[in-house]
């Protein structure tokens, strides 16, 4: 079977956000219950400085409200909410101002931490505001004083929301209307980095003062039954981002970090690499024999680990090999490169598994390299 080419990411369509597509269809609603007139489309700026014209499917006139829906398109990013339908209800409000809430399918804040308070609707500032700024727009253009109600719903977002972290960041009943462009950019670091900055700012509301960051779900598994007396809330999953995720540890005053991944990654945080995707950097053999001569490992051995192709395939010699320390070596060479990288103001632990969750080394609570002279690096 001929392999799809790889799309290059300057060729890849750009996507709308949730909150993008909830502007729109609040918009054609307003216009709907003003006019009497079923819209088709729905033009709105963005916050990127530009506008975008959004497909209205359904226009639909209630007795005193009026509905209309999109769907979101992800663009060629791999977004859960894609093909997701966005509903917005507008009706006359008995009081002044714009009041907007969520309906079915939006999720409702539980826990603090989040840029939305307790109680209200998972609807995020920026669409907020993009939502607040076009209904003012629309009744400054038809001369209209009058409060108007705003329900954003989303019919399948509690199906949707399974698929996100919002349930551990304790927004409960569905999705999340996000985002700060307007546009959904494939594969963005932003995205991701936001979510980890969220999950951080969630875990300190709580209360957690330990947090144990993980490079993906199956990771994160393992280092849950590792730490079963720790919240959900302190399980983190970073990704690749390892340096930003310690210093927004650091700079929010969380004391103990615990990383918890695989031979394939932590190999590259062990020499230094604090962003560890598989393009960033690329394994350091040498540096691997380095730690296996360190622990005693022989000659033969040296000369396998520096002619290995995968960190994995070390990760194997030195098992079948029984240097079961080389593992213990690696997770502190993790600590110490991770503390030099944040200069210091954590103490950390690093544990590193086997694809089949075999704890292979850890390494707990180091908290500083006496040697290194912070001001000169």
């Amino acid at each position: 079977m001929e392999r799809k080419p790889k799309k290059d990411p300057k060729d890849m369509r750009h996507g709308y956000t949730t909150g993008a597509c909830a502007t729109a269809v609040t918009k054609a609603a307003l216009l709907a219950l003003i006019t009497n007139e079923e819209q088709e489309t729905s033009t709105i700026h963005l916050p990127i400085g530009r506008d975008a014209t959004f497909t209205i499917e359904k226009c639909i006139f209630e007795d005193k409200s009026v509905s209309c829906e999109t769907i979101k398109d992800a663009g060629d990013d791999p977004d859960a909410t894609h093909k997701a339908l966005i509903v917005g209800t507008v009706s006359w409000a008995e009081t002044p101002g714009i009041h907007l809430d969520g309906g079915i399918g939006v999720g409702r804040v539980t826990k603090p931490g989040l840029p939305v308070p307790v109680g209200e609707a998972a609807i995020n500032p920026v669409p907020r505001k993009m939502i607040h700024s076009t209904v003012q727009g629309v009744l400054d253009e038809f001369q209209i004083t009058r409060g108007v109600n705003v329900v954003i719903s989303v019919p399948m977002g509690e199906e949707i929301a399974k698929k996100t972290l919002n349930g551990r960041l304790g927004i409960l009943g569905g999705i999340s209307i996000l985002g700060t462009r307007g546009t959904v950019v494939p594969f963005s670091s932003s995205a991701y980095m936001a979510s980890i900055v969220q999950a951080i700012s969630v875990a300190k509301e709580a209360g957690c003062d330990h947090l144990v960051v993980t490079t993906g779900g199956r990771s994160e598994k393992f280092a849950m039954k590792q730490y079963p007396h720790l919240p959900e809330e302190a399980f983190v999953e970073m990704g690749d981002f390892v340096g930003f995720t310690l210093k927004h540890c650091k700079r929010l005053g969380i004391k103990q970090v615990s990383l918890v991944g695989m031979m394939g990654k932590f190999s590259k945080v062990a020499q230094g690499v604090m962003m560890v995707h598989s393009k960033s950097a690329s394994i350091d053999f040498n540096f691997l024999a380095q730690l296996a001569k360190d622990v005693g490992a022989d000659g033969g051995t040296i000369a396998e680990v520096r002619e290995a192709n995968t960190a994995s395939q070390v990760g194997e010699i030195m098992m079948e090999k029984k240097y079961d320390a080389f593992f213990h070596h690696l997770c502190e060479a993790c600590c110490y490169s991770s503390i030099h990288h944040i200069k210091g103001g954590l103490t950390l632990s690093t544990s590193i598994y086997s694809m089949q969750g075999q704890l292979l080394g850890r390494a707990d609570d180091i908290a500083s390299i006496d040697e290194i002279d912070w001001d000169r690096g």
